[in-house]
Formats: C-alpha cells, sequence, structure tokens
C-alpha cells in the first residue's frame, strides 16, 4: 500500500472509529480523532483534520436542545476567555517541535482519562461561576491550543454546574463548537489551515456521520457504561504511549 492510499485508509479508519465513541457515549469525536491521528501524524496536521467533522457533529448537538438562549448567557464569558486564549496559544501547537507536542497530547488523554475513570463529584456554587467560568475558559484554551484536545478542564467544570441532562448535551455542544473554530481560526492565523487541510476536513465528515450511526445502534445492543470505560481505558493507554514514545 503507497503512503497517499495509507493515509487515506487511517484517515476513514480513525474518523469511524471516534464517530463510533461519539455516538455510544455523546462525546469524543475529537479526542480519540487527535489521540489516534497525533500518533501517526504532527499533531498540527491531526488538529487541522477535525474542523469540518466537528463543526458538523457539535453544532448539532448544540441546536437540538431547547436551552440554547439559556446556555448562551450563562456561559458567554467562559466561551469569550476559550476563544482570545485560544486564538493565542495555537502558536504552541504549529511551532513547538511535534516531539513535544504528541508529548503534551498524551499527558492531556491521560489527565482526562484518569478524571472521567475517577468520576469524582462536585458543584460549582453559581455565585462563583462569574470567575471561575472565565478562568476554565482560559486554561481550556491553552489546553486547546497546546494539544488540539477540547476536554480539560472544560468538561468537568461543565459537569459541575448542576445543568440537566438536555442543558448540560447543549453547554458540552456550545463548547466544542466554540473551541473547534477558535483553534481553527488560530491554526488559520498561523499559517497551518489552508485550502489542502480544509479539503481532508471535509473527506472525514462522512466516516465521522457513518461512525455515529454505527455508535447509536450499538448503544441499543451494549451498556453504555462498559462501553465508556473501555473507551476510557483506552485513551489511557494511548496517552501512555504518547507520552513514553520519546524514552524508547
Amino acid at each position: 500500500m503507497n503512503e497517499s492510499m495509507y493515509f487515506y485508509v487511517l484517515l476513514v479508519v480513525v474518523f469511524v472509529l471516534a464517530g463510533m465513541v461519539k455516538g455510544v457515549t455523546g462525546m469524543g469525536l475529537p479526542t480519540v480523532a487527535m489521540g489516534l491521528l497525533g500518533g501517526a501524524l504532527s499533531p498540527v496536521a491531526a488538529a487541522s483534520m477535525l474542523f469540518i467533522p466537528t463543526f458538523v457533529t457539535n453544532a448539532w448537538q448544540l441546536l437540538s436542545g431547547p436551552s440554547l438562549g439559556h446556555i448562551v448567557r450563562r456561559l458567554w464569558p467562559m466561551m469569550l476567555a476559550v476563544v482570545v486564549v485560544t486564538l493565542g496559544s495555537a502558536a504552541l501547537l504549529v511551532r513547538v517541535d511535534r516531539t513535544w507536542s504528541r508529548v503534551a497530547l498524551g499527558v492531556a488523554l491521560v489527565v482526562y482519562a484518569v478524571y472521567a475513570l475517577l468520576a469524582p463529584v462536585f458543584r460549582v456554587p453559581q455565585r462563583r461561576e462569574r470567575w471561575l467560568g472565565p478562568l476554565v475558559g482560559a486554561l481550556s484554551g491553552v489546553v486547546t491550543g497546546a494539544t488540539g484536545v477540547f476536554v480539560m478542564p472544560a468538561v468537568p467544570y461543565l459537569q459541575s454546574l448542576g445543568l440537566q441532562r438536555e442543558e448540560l448535551v447543549q453547554a458540552l455542544g456550545l463548547a466544542f463548537t466554540v473551541s473547534t473554530i477558535a483553534l481553527t481560526t488560530g491554526l488559520v492565523l498561523h499559517g497551518a489551515f489552508g485550502i489542502q487541510q480544509l479539503g481532508l476536513s471535509a473527506l472525514a465528515v462522512l466516516p465521522a456521520l457513518l461512525g455515529m450511526w454505527l455508535g447509536q445502534v450499538i448503544r441499543q445492543r451494549i451498556s453504555a457504561r462498559v462501553f465508556r470505560a473501555c473507551f476510557l481505558g483506552f485513551l489511557l493507554l494511548l496517552g501512555l504511549e504518547l507520552v513514553l514514545r520519546p524514552l524508547f
């Protein structure tokens, strides 16, 4: 198999798998895609392919719920911080040596997997959201810009706000949509995203949607809790491999 054929097969397989995870668990497409692609490509090349499939799947998630206006009014300070900091920190993904970018990506995957497996329960009082939201948004922007992964610490923070299930799904959709747009804009500003990357990102949409459909079918036949535990265990191992790879 020549190099270009290998690349396209890799692209299809990765986004089908990432879509399956999202179809079963409701999240995880960019995290899985970055983890798998980041092991074979540079993290900046992997991140550039996420734009369209991540935007399409999460924008639908954002717009399909009943509480969009309320969620935006509540979370806009956090989202503003995400945008501003991601635009600046995207330079890290572009300019830092790919070895260290992979290590940073691996650390992000390990931290998220360990957190999600331990599933600590905590609650943020609403009176603290005014200052804590922008702080979490800024930290998430740094992680997003440096690794291409959107989940930490935004996801644990949103889960701690006491939102109803449908509101939480929309809030996650908002965070992932905003992070996707901000990261892609940052890559454009730093010269790492152009027509070629846009075309590859468009090619990834159908495999991602196919994977989501397969994931929804799987969800009806297996325990979502068991699947989630296996998925997080896989992320943990993948992250450790990325962190330890420079040592071997």
